[in-house]
């Protein structure tokens, strides 16, 4: 009896397993690229942050359900203003975020995936002020924001041999952060099974980031 039920329950599975194996969906690469940052806010004088760099992102499939990931995204940016005359002052914003989890998927179907994250997420903004008059610096001033929290997140996955796409909603949180959903958008092109154009977007609040670039599935 017992033999057979085993046997029922891995022939209801197999459906399911083989579209996890078969959909083209890896979790298990490298990527790496370009990434702005958007951050609706006024320092004074200063327009909102528009903040360009570069990042790495990575996951690793460690179970037939289960997965690690990671990404490190640091981006900068310069603002000057010349209040009055003979004298400019001078804004850069660093910006650095780094994150790391793991990540639980389920198949929904042939092509779809159904996940599931949670995360610990740190991001440092580094301010740096500088004024100058005359061409002489007269006063120099700098700041750090520390920021350390936790995300959670459910999303689908999809496609094929040649395009995916997701989309996941979450929530960010902890002492440091005040509490704010996410949402993400992303995409992929793919040239053959292992190479491919990525491009994504995350929007929280007033900060909006983009990532755009090459990854390596294996």
């Amino acid at each position: 009896m017992k033999k057979r039920f085993v046997l029922a329950a891995m022939l209801a599975a197999a459906p399911f397993v083989a579209s996890a194996a078969d959909n083209g969906l890896s979790y298990t690469y490298v990527e790496g690229g370009y990434a702005q940052a958007n951050i609706n806010e006024n320092f004074e004088d200063f327009g909102d942050v528009d903040a360009s760099g570069g990042y790495l992102k990575g996951s690793f499939e460690i179970s037939p359900s289960f997965y690690l990931f990671g990404s490190y995204a640091k981006a900068s940016d310069d603002e000057t203003i010349e209040p009055i005359e003979d004298l400019t002052v001078r804004l850069e914003d660093d910006l650095t975020q780094a994150e790391g989890g793991v990540g639980y998927h389920m198949a929904w179907g042939e092509s779809v995936d159904f996940l599931a994250e949670v995360a610990y997420v740190s991001v440092e903004r580094d301010l740096k002020l500088a004024a100058h008059f005359e061409g002489e610096l007269i006063d120099r001033d700098s700041a750090t924001i520390d920021q350390k929290g936790g995300r959670a997140a459910l999303g689908v996955r999809g496609g094929n041999d040649r395009a995916e796409g997701w989309l996941k909603i979450g929530y960010l949180g902890g002492s440091d952060f005040d509490g704010n959903f996410i949402g993400t958008l992303g995409g992929q092109y793919k040239f053959n099974a292992t190479w491919g154009l990525v491009g994504e977007v995350e929007v929280m609040d007033d900060v909006t980031r983009y990532t755009a670039g090459v990854r390596a599935s294996f």
